[in-house]
């Protein structure tokens, strides 16, 4: 593998920062955030060259964060050179224009732009077909310029296919991808090489398990777990295959990374940077809690060889299969 380049061409007009800024984190259950020191902290992300933030129009008080953000980048230059991605997570139901218009006015309104670079819709219920007109909606205002580009978010891999056959142009999908659950490349990846598509990845790090904090510790209880993001993780690792299974993975992640002067965090975050088809790892902010760019920054330095590789599947191999278990990419939210 290859030092990775900063930047990934995800559309025709939209380049990326390959880490994104996660804004789940200030939607609740991480700790309390404060506005003005979050919109500092985010500019001070920005100057560092972590230029883009993604968000939903669900995660609480986000899009107004980057709304403010955007007002004290000031400049053209500063504004032209941060890139902001939401969702559009609509309750399943009927999806007219003036229903899908509305919230993506609302949306447009908050996070303080002319047009969403890339806006991702996510689905509740496949039963509800509905999905095909707010994607058909979606495309007219795209038309229109209020959208530059659409996704798609946990999205299974038979329902990407039905929106390719209808002829919807979408970019991405994001999805749950990391070195515990790689379902991404059973069914998705090969469909996503076949009609040029990327994905973006969240739950990359476990929500900060896949850190020198948990390594030969004992198993974590209930009352441990102080955040949303630790609770959702500790489930997927007791899927995966427990605790005792996790800690070898952290000893050989441990390793890889005093090998290379790293960290766990960038060895989980490049291995998935370098799968196939990856656009980007999404690595959650806790505005003014806490941060990791100078950490973060070295991902881009970073290359893992045939060794390194050859020790994580040696751990991954002994794992359940999460495919099975669970099904393909945004099973678990269905």
């Amino acid at each position: 593998m290859t030092q990775l380049k900063k930047i990934f061409k995800l559309g025709s007009d939209l380049q990326i920062c390959r880490i994104l800024n996660g804004m789940w984190q200030v939607a609740g259950g991480h700790g309390q955030i404060n506005l003005e020191s979050a919109v500092d902290e985010m500019v001070q992300y920005h100057d560092d060259g972590f230029t883009t933030w993604d968000m939903a129009d669900i995660y609480g008080p986000a899009e107004e964060f980057l709304g403010e953000f955007r007002k004290k980048l000031e400049t053209d230059e500063g504004l032209s050179n941060s890139q902001a991605l939401t969702k559009f997570v609509p309750n399943p139901g009927p999806m007219t224009r003036s229903i899908v218009e509305h919230y993506i006015d609302k949306s447009i309104t908050r996070m303080n732009v002319k047009s969403i670079d890339l806006i991702q819709f996510h689905w509740w219920d496949y039963n509800d077909v509905n999905y095909l007109d707010a994607l058909n909606n979606l495309s007219k205002l795209q038309d229109d310029g209020k959208i530059r580009h659409i996704g798609i978010t946990n999205f299974d891999t038979e329902r990407m296919d039905i929106m390719i056959k209808h002829g919807f142009n979408l970019i991405s999908n994001q999805v749950q991808y990391s070195i515990l659950d790689q379902r991404a490349e059973v069914k998705m990846v090969p469909f996503c090489q076949k009609h040029n598509m990327n994905l973006l990845t969240y739950g990359t790090l476990l929500g900060g398990f896949l850190s020198e904090k948990y390594i030969r510790k004992p198993e974590p209880v209930k009352s441990d777990l102080d955040t949303l993001s630790l609770q959702k993780y500790k489930n997927m690792i007791d899927t995966w295959g427990g605790w005792n299974l996790f800690q070898e993975l952290l000893l050989v992640l441990e390793e890889i990374g005093k090998k290379h002067n790293t960290s766990i965090a960038n060895v989980g975050t490049k291995f998935i940077l370098d799968k196939p088809r990856v656009a980007g790892v999404i690595i959650g902010a806790r505005l003014g809690i806490s941060q990791h760019r100078d950490d973060n920054a070295k991902v881009f330095e970073l290359v893992l060889d045939a060794d390194d590789n050859s020790k994580i599947i040696s751990v991954t191999s002994k794992a359940r299969d999460l495919f099975e278990i669970i099904g393909d990419c945004g099973s678990e939210y269905r």
